[in-house]
C-alpha cells in the first residue's frame, strides 16, 4: 500500500519549504532509533531516499542506533567526542539530559516566518509538554506514541464476554481478567486474563496507571518527582495486586519485548503496550482484535512517550538549515501519515489526520484512531534532570515490589528518597 505513496514523491514542488538550503553539497549524519516492530527502518529509508530525490545537494546518512537507551548513550558519546550528529531521533523524556550536557539547539533560532510558528505550534499540545522548556522548543515531535490496551476479541467471546467492549475501568479489567483467565487440567495457567510489562519502561506504563488514580509522578520542570504520594503508592499496589491477589496477570517482571508474541500466541487475553507496536499487532495477530484507551480509575489518563527529533551543537549552518528543512519536511501531513500507517505511532500534528490519505486508512483501520483521540487525557511523560537515573530508581523500586522483595510503600518512599538526593541540586 506504501510503495504507490512513495512512487513520485519526489516532486520537487510538493516538497518546497520556507527554509533556503545551501547551494553546496552538505550532510547530515542522523542518528534513529530502532527499537519496536513495524518497519520502522524501512520507512526511514524511503523517506531519506525521497527527501534526498528532491534536494540533491543533501545527503542524508541514517544511523540505525538500536534502542532508545543505546541511541542517547551513542549519541552523547559522539558529541562528548566533538563528532555529534546533525540531528537525532531521541526519547521526549532525554530533554532534560541533552540540555544538561549543553548538547542541543533550539528550534526557535530558525523560526523566522509565520509558516514557521505555525508549524511548530501545530503540534498536539499533550507530545509539546515533552518537547518545551522555559519558553523554548527543543524537540519535535516524531515516533510519538501512547500506550493502549489491545483486546483480543476471540478470548472475549469463548469467555462469554462482549467482543466489542473492553475494560472501560480498574474494576472491569479485574472481573474481565478473572473470565479470561484459563487453566488446564493440572492447574497450570494457559492464559492469563492481562499483561502490563514491566521491564524495559516499567515506569511508562506503570506511569498510565497513576494518571488514572489522579496522581503525577514529577513536576513540569523536572526538578521534583511524588513517588511516594498516595495515588501513586495506590496505584503501584493495584499492579502488584493483579498477580497476587486477582490472579490475572502472571507474577514476576514481564518482558517488554516479548508481549506482542505473548498475545499473538493466545497467553494473555489483554496487553498493554505502544501504539507503536499497533501495525505490528495487524501484521501479525491471528485472530481479530480491538484497541481501547487504558482504563480509568479516577479518570481517563495515559502518559505520551515516544521520540523527538533534537538539533546538535557543532554543526555548520549550513547543515542547520537543512536539518531545520527535513524536518519540517518529514513532519510535514503526508510524510506524517505514511509513517503512522507504517508504524502505528501517533501522527503528532491534527493536520496529517485531515489528510485523505489518512482518512482513508482510517476508515478501513479504525483502531489507530484509538491513540488519537487519546490525546485529550494525556500527561507528559515521566522527565526530569539526570532523568534516567532517576527513572531507574523508580524502576529499581517497581521491580522490587513486583518481586515481592519490599512492600510497595517501603520501596516508593526509599525511591523518593533516593530521587530527592539526585534532583536537589537542580532546585
Amino acid at each position: 500500500m506504501l510503495d504507490k505513496f512513495f512512487k513520485g514523491a519526489a516532486t520537487a514542488a510538493a516538497f518546497s519549504l520556507a527554509t533556503a538550503l545551501p547551494a553546496g553539497a552538505v550532510d547530515l549524519q542522523f542518528y534513529f532509533p530502532v527499537a519496536v516492530g513495524g518497519g520502522a527502518a524501512n520507512t526511514i529509508e524511503a523517506l531519506s531516499n525521497a527527501y534526498m530525490e528532491a534536494n540533491p545537494d543533501v545527503k542524508i546518512d541514517p544511523v540505525y542506533s538500536g534502542s532508545y537507551q543505546d541511541t542517547i548513550t551513542k549519541v552523547i558519546t559522539a558529541a562528548r567526542g566533538g563528532n555529534a550528529p546533525q540531528l537525532a531521533v531521541a526519547l521526549s523524556v532525554d530533554m532534560f539530559t541533552l540540555l544538561d550536557d549543553d548538547l542541543i539547539l533550539p528550534f526557535d533560532d530558525f523560526l523566522e516566518t509565520d509558516a514557521d510558528m505555525a508549524w511548530v505550534n501545530g503540534f498536539y499540545p499533550a507530545f509539546m509538554e515533552n518537547s518545551q522548556v522555559d519558553g523554548k522548543t527543543y524537540g519535535i515531535p516524531f515516533q510519538r506514541s501512547t500506550p493502549v490496551l489491545y483486546w483480543n476479541k476471540e478470548a472475549f467471546k469463548e469467555a462469554g464476554l462482549d467482543p466489542e467492549t473492553p475494560p472501560a475501568t480498574w474494576d472491569e479489567m479485574v472481573e474481565m481478567g478473572k473470565a479470561l483467565t484459563k487453566t488446564d487440567a493440572s492447574g497450570n495457567t494457559t492464559q492469563w486474563g492481562v499483561r502490563i510489562p514491566t521491564s524495559g519502561f516499567p515506569y511508562w506504563l506503570f506511569q498510565g496507571l497513576v494518571i488514572e488514580n489522579g496522581g503525577t509522578l514529577a513536576n513540569a520542570e523536572g526538578t521534583e518527582t511524588y513517588f511516594d504520594s498516595a495515588p501513586v503508592i495506590e496505584a503501584a499496589q493495584y499492579l502488584v495486586d493483579l498477580s497476587t491477589k486477582h490472579k490475572v496477570m502472571e507474577p514476576g517482571i514481564l518482558d517488554w519485548g516479548a508481549t506482542p508474541k505473548d498475545f499473538f500466541e493466545g497467553r494473555s487475553a489483554m496487553v498493554w503496550t505502544t501504539t507503536g507496536n499497533l501495525t505490528n499487532m495487524r501484521n501479525n495477530a491471528p485472530f481479530d482484535f480491538g484497541v481501547a484507551m487504558l482504563p480509568a480509575n479516577m479518570q481517563r489518563g495515559a502518559p505520551t512517550g515516544g521520540g523527538n527529533f533534537y538539533l546538535f551543537k557543532g554543526t555548520s549552518d549550513e547543515q542547520l538549515a537543512a536539518a531545520v528543512d527535513f524536518i519540517k519536511w518529514i513532519t510535514a501531513p503526508e510524510q506524517a501519515a505514511k509513517w503512522t500507517m507504517a508504524t502505528g505511532y501517533v501522527a503528532p500534528r491534527p493536520a496529517t489526520w485531515e489528510t485523505q490519505t489518512m482518512k482513508d486508512y482510517a476508515a478501513g483501520f479504525p483502531q489507530v484512531l484509538t491513540a488519537r483521540d487519546q490525546l485529550e487525557h494525556a500527561k507528559a511523560e515521566l522527565s526530569t534532570h539526570e532523568n534516567q537515573r532517576v527513572t531507574q530508581i523508580l524502576n529499581d523500586a517497581l521491580a522490587a515490589a513486583i518481586t515481592g522483595q519490599k512492600p510497595v510503600e517501603t520501596a516508593l518512599k526509599e525511591a523518593q528518597a533516593k530521587a530527592d538526593a539526585v534532583l536537589k541540586a537542580y532546585r
